[in-house]
Formats: structure tokens, sequence, C-alpha cells
């Protein structure tokens, strides 16, 4: 089969499947998804407490739980549509350029930059944090490609004082103990030029690659763990998405629809929920939640799973964070970087006991 064959060969598969998904990322109708013969992939648990993680919360204002009223939250929400605008960031694949087990890192992470969006309403380019910094120089504390924690990252960036932007450094999926692919041959030790770098020109034209000393960066200002499902509802629709922990082993072979088979292993998995629904076909409550397997995976790389009865232990020691500062500015840059330290503070909602979830709509 030549390359123009099978770019046409897929692009027929995406267009079949393209007629099962509504704009909204929904099914055309409900179902349960199953993992009936469907081969399950050997994996390692990526949820681990490292050695140097010793503080699983770091806050003092109020929770959202003890300023929301239940009664007032809405039916259906969603972070992926606040009247008719999405304050969800773009969607990673963990996997690639090769196999990372880095779930917690991505889970933590996009809720962290989804946060971020929200507290600039929306405005501006997309604030991406760099995951391949972490990597490079929080495995003691936050993680490696061999697992870590949602609180372990939020704990590492407070402690540094900042994380720099992706632009700064993209994620290669690698961490400096990792055998898998490319991983051998690269350099992903904690220093500068692993921290924020740039590369002038090609080599054959004497150019060389070197660290960039100030650039763009965003702080942690405060982090918790949270469990339940009225907690839950309170704290998404108050600040944003929350990482869970989840058995995976059911969404290796979903096939979009509410997940509602349960288990009794224990909870590998980090994932993102964005908001809440209910479906009137299937009678059931579910959490809207981004995986990170990219897009070609489940609905548009989201899924659905029931809600109020712990399944899969998805309810159980989530994790939320509040951004602190962002840079808004870095030009003109003097050599010092001295005028290049604008940002702006984020307001927290707890701060006024208000819900931002409220104030968007």
């Amino acid at each position: 089969m030549n390359w123009l064959a099978t770019l046409l060969f897929f692009n027929v598969i995406s267009l079949t499947n393209a007629g099962r998904i509504f704009d909204n990322g929904k099914p055309e109708k409900s179902q349960d998804a199953t993992v009936t013969g469907v081969r399950i992939p050997k994996r390692i648990n990526e949820i681990k407490i490292m050695p140097g993680h010793k503080k699983r919360e770091d806050y003092i204002l109020p929770l959202p739980s003890s300023y929301i009223q239940m009664n007032t939250l809405p039916t259906d929400f969603t972070w992926a549509n606040i009247s008719g605008r999405s304050y969800l960031t773009y969607m990673y694949n963990q996997h690639i350029p090769q196999y990372c087990g880095s779930c917690w890192l991505h889970g933590g992470m996009s809720t962290f930059q989804d946060r971020i969006k929200i507290a600039r309403k929306g405005m501006g380019a997309d604030i991406i944090p760099s995951r391949q910094f972490v990597l490079n120089c929080g495995n003691d504390v936050a993680g490696s490609c061999h697992g870590g924690s949602a609180t372990g990252l939020y704990e590492f960036i407070k402690q540094v004082g900042y994380i720099p932007y992706e632009s700064c450094l993209s994620y290669e999926a690698c961490s400096a103990e990792s055998e898998e692919g490319n991983c051998p041959y690269g350099d992903f030790q904690c220093k500068p030029i692993n921290i924020c770098r740039t590369c002038d020109t090609y080599k054959a034209q004497n150019g060389t690659c070197r660290a960039i000393e100030t650039f763009p960066n965003v702080t942690v200002a405060e982090y918790g763990m949270l469990s339940g499902e009225d907690n839950m509802m309170a704290e998404i629709f108050a600040r944003g998405p929350i990482v869970c922990p989840i058995d995976a082993v059911p969404m290796d072979a979903y096939n979009g629809g509410i997940i509602m088979e349960d288990s009794d292993r224990e909870t590998d998995h980090l994932v993102e929920i964005i908001g809440w629904g209910y479906d009137e076909v299937a009678k059931t409550k579910f959490w809207h939640v981004r995986n990170s397997w990219g897009e070609y995976w489940g609905e548009m790389g989201f899924f659905r799973i029931k809600r109020g009865e712990n399944t899969l232990k998805i309810e159980v020691e989530c994790a939320w964070v509040t951004p602190g500062k962002w840079s808004s500015t870095n030009y003109p840059c003097w050599e010092s970087g001295e005028n290049c330290e604008k940002v702006e503070n984020f307001v927290d909602p707890s701060s006024k006991l208000k819900p931002t979830g409220a104030l968007l709509e």
C-alpha cells in the first residue's frame, strides 16, 4: 500500500467513525462500556508518592463545599461548554513519542492549565506549563515516566517557585531513568539548558542551543485533596476541573458511552474531571472526564463514568490546585532580564466566596 492509499484508507476509517459522534463529543446513543474480547496490556501503577513529596495539602482559604449550596448547582455542567465557550486547553497523548507512565503529570497539569485559562477568563493565548521540565527536575517530589502524583506535582512547582511555559521545553515523554524509545540517547538531567532553552540556527552554520535564564512562568498558590460527589461538584463549579484516580482497566477498550461497571481493583491512573451531567436515555448521573491518551481514544479523548457511586474508585482522593501568578509579558527583555517580570495575580473565588462557574455564565 503506497502512502496515498494509506492516507485514503485511514481517512475512510475516520469518516466512518465520525458518524458515531455528535459535535459535543457524545455518542449517538447511550451504551455501556465493556472490555470483552480485547487484549488488556500489562501496566504499572502510575500513581506513586515519591520520597520527597511531604505535603499532600497546602492551603488556607475555605473550600467551595463550605459556601456552595448543593441545591443551587445545575443538573449539567462542564467547563467544555460555558455559554457556548470552552475553557479547556488542548489535548495531550502521554505515550508519544514513546511510552511514558506520566498520567499523574498530564492529569495534574491539564487541571492546572485549564484553571489558569478559567482565571484569565479565556483571554489571550493559552498558558501551557512545561511538562518536560517536571520530568527533568521533579523526580524526587513529583514523579517520572514510572509514576508520580498530582499533589507531588503541585508541591514541586510550589517548592521551586515557578514552572516555565511549554515554549521553553517541549514534552518528550522521557525522564532520566527511562529506557523507552529515544530516552537513552537524550539528556534529561536537571540543569539550566533542560529548564528553558532555544537554538539559533543549523549546526552547519555554527548554530548552538543555549539556556534561557529569564523566561515566562506560572506559580502555584494552593493545592489540596477532596473526596465525595458533593465536594467534587462544588470544587469543579467554583474553581475549575479536578484530577482524580481511577482503575484504568475498563478504559482500554472503551468505545464511548457511560462506564457503568465497577471493580475491586486498585486505582492505577489519574484523569481530569471537567464537569458532570445526567443521561436521560440511561437515567444515569455521570462525570465528564478528560483522559491523556489523545483524541483518537474514547469520545474525542474524553469519557463519561457513572457518578455518585465511586465507580472505579474515581470519587476518592481527588486533588485540586489554584494558580498564583503568571507572566503576562516578556518583552523587550534586557540582557539581565530585569524588565521581564510583569505578572498578573489570580484572585481565588474562595476569597470572595463566589464560584467562578456562575460568574462566567
